[in-house]
């Protein structure tokens, strides 16, 4: 079995009102289904979470603490997770637990829909704070000492990486050194590429959005104002 994908499924009271509560945390609507609609997504970045209309799944009381799904969004520092949190009472929506600094390297806070869900939101702290989830098993630390280098970008390749970084949950330096030790390796005719078919596709989509209408030989042809 090969999963390309998960999408969890919340019993919501009222979907209209979810998907505002969702808006309010930088979530978008994707879609809804039926007439009346009963099922719908919110999504933000490639991630989706499915919204059934009082079926598909539990929901808990105002009472029951513990009670409906909990889920875990990663974000990509300490510092987001303070805004989530300053954005949820900004909004007047119910937080649970304040940003804490967790034992197990993780800053955290929850933050609880109306129907008892709980979301933690949290961001690796310590000296994992730059290492992605998926790779954070792939070895030992390697302790390093970066550098400040002086370099230029051509403006929509710099929006891209901004983009591309917060999708990967990966600060701008560390997504830059991962595509980097990529190119310097070969594979097949050509170079690795440190990207998924998905994260691909998505790439392309940032494209059309910063306007990037070039090729990859076209900094050959960059003549800076």
């Amino acid at each position: 079995m090969n999963v390309e994908g998960v999408a969890p499924i919340l019993s919501v009271s009222s979907l209209e009102d979810s998907f505002a509560w969702f808006e309010k945390l930088a979530w978008e609507k994707r879609w809804d289904y039926g007439d009346p609609p009963d099922f719908g997504a919110v999504g933000n970045g490639m991630f989706e979470i499915f919204l059934c209309l009082d079926c598909q799944g539990g929901r808990a009381n105002e009472d029951d603490n513990d009670g409906g799904t909990w889920m875990s969004w990663f974000v990509a520092s300490p510092a987001e997770v303070d805004a989530a949190y300053a954005l949820a009472l900004q909004n007047g929506l119910i937080v649970t637990e304040p940003p804490t600094d967790k034992p197990w390297n993780l800053r955290e806070c929850h933050i609880r829909h109306p129907d008892g869900h709980t979301f933690r939101i949290g961001a690796a702290i310590g000296e994992e704070r730059d290492v992605p989830t998926e790779v954070r098993k792939a070895g030992a630390p390697l302790r390093i000492e970066r550098v400040d280098v002086p370099v230029r970008l051509e403006k929509r390749i710099a929006a891209l990486l901004h983009d591309l970084a917060a999708h990967k949950r990966m600060s701008l330096a560390s997504c830059l050194e991962e595509t980097l030790l990529h190119t310097f390796e070969r594979m097949g005719h050509g170079v690795a590429s440190p990207h998924t078919r998905k994260t691909l596709d998505y790439i392309q989509e940032l494209k059309k959005k910063h306007g990037i209408d070039y090729d990859s030989h076209a900094s050959y042809r960059f003549v800076e104002r």
